[in-house]
């Protein structure tokens, strides 16, 4: 009797911890592996291993579970028969099942995903190792499944998942208000375009470049703009801009007969579609602060700054010298009018 209990106990123990890692290699969490694998944790390192290459591992532990379940089975059905007889082999061969079913799958099932990413971490290493002496009978397994099983990886994450534990980091109180904003709207760079932040042409100031500061002195300080756009014509000859404290600076050490295009500096040109995080990367590598949008026809469209950018990220940014917070919003109201005239 006690080799039979012995024999069943081995059968069940093998069964839910088979069951549990299983379970728990499915149900940890990728990114917390990949967190704990960058401190070069050993059990992060081979669960994130068998994370990125699943198929191999899962395959050695369903090949153990049925060792247990099946083998197991037999052996207890043995044994069973010599100490029960053939009468009670019927009876032990029900509640054997029974036991397999609550304490050999769902319990340790249960289990392994409560408490996924401790479990998954402290069975990597030993399923790690069992991989490795399965691999004959784990490659041939392999022949087999792979073409039910190969197709394309499914990422880790996604653009809304991040924005949902955003919100639920929040209301848990992990992380801040502002803080779970600016992740919502770092998704926004992809989705806004030049011509979605631009200053229209219609409200852009620019100076002539054939003029000298004395005649261009009135747009000069009537400007709120730090840089200020030079055309030669119109607006559609952009030559380049200009510092408006360079050019008040010149005027008040009496350069008023400088010309505006000894002080202009190059521009560069962007199409009106560029998105807006090409627009971050252009500034940043460039360490410019400002490109003129074009249109399909090369005419100029707007502008748009680096600020203009950074508002995506942190809301409209005004300062003690802004008269007019939103350009953009004035230059739509007003298209609004002249369609509906």
């Amino acid at each position: 009797m006690l080799e039979l209990i012995f024999a069943v106990l081995i059968v069940l123990s093998g069964s839910a911890l088979c069951s549990s890692a299983e379970t728990a290699l499915f149900s940890a969490s990728r990114l917390k592996v990949r967190q704990l694998a960058q401190l070069n944790y050993p059990s992060a390192i081979a669960l994130l291993a068998i994370c990125e290459k699943m198929n191999r591992p899962i395959a050695t532990i369903v090949i153990l579970n049925n060792i247990f379940n099946i083998v197991g089975s037999m052996v207890i059905g043995s044994i069973a028969t010599s100490v029960l007889g053939s009468a009670g082999l019927g009876v032990f061969s029900g509640l054997l099942t029974f036991l397999i079913i609550i304490f050999g799958e769902i319990l340790p099932k249960t289990v392994g995903e409560r408490y996924a990413d401790r479990l998954a971490l402290w069975v990597a290493l030993p399923v790690t190792g069992l991989t490795f002496l399965f691999t004959p009978l784990v490659w041939m397994v392999e022949k087999v499944t792979t073409p039910f099983t190969s197709g394309k990886k499914r990422p880790t994450t996604n653009e809304s998942e991040i924005k949902l534990l955003a919100n639920i980091g929040y209301q848990e109180g992990l992380i801040e208000d502002d803080e779970a904003q600016m992740i919502h709207r770092v998704f926004r760079l992809n989705d806004l375009k030049a011509v979605d932040l631009m200053t229209p042409r219609s409200l852009v100031t620019y100076l002539h470049s054939n003029l000298n500061l004395g005649e261009s002195i009135k747009e000069i300080i009537g400007s709120q703009h730090t840089r200020i756009i030079v055309v030669e014509n119109s607006i559609d000859q952009v030559v380049g801009f200009a510092l408006k404290d360079e050019l008040l600076t010149a005027m008040v050490e009496g350069k008023k007969e400088q010309q505006i295009t000894t002080l202009t500096r190059s521009v560069r040109f962007v199409p009106e579609m560029i998105r807006s995080d090409k627009l971050l990367k252009l500034f940043l590598e460039t360490r410019e602060h400002l490109v003129v949008v074009v249109d399909e026809y090369g005419n100029v469209a707007g502008i748009v700054t680096l600020e203009d950018v950074l508002e995506i990220l942190t809301g409209e940014i005004v300062d003690e010298t802004d008269r007019v917070i939103d350009l953009q919003d004035i230059a739509r109201k007003k298209r609004e009018r002249l369609l509906r005239y």
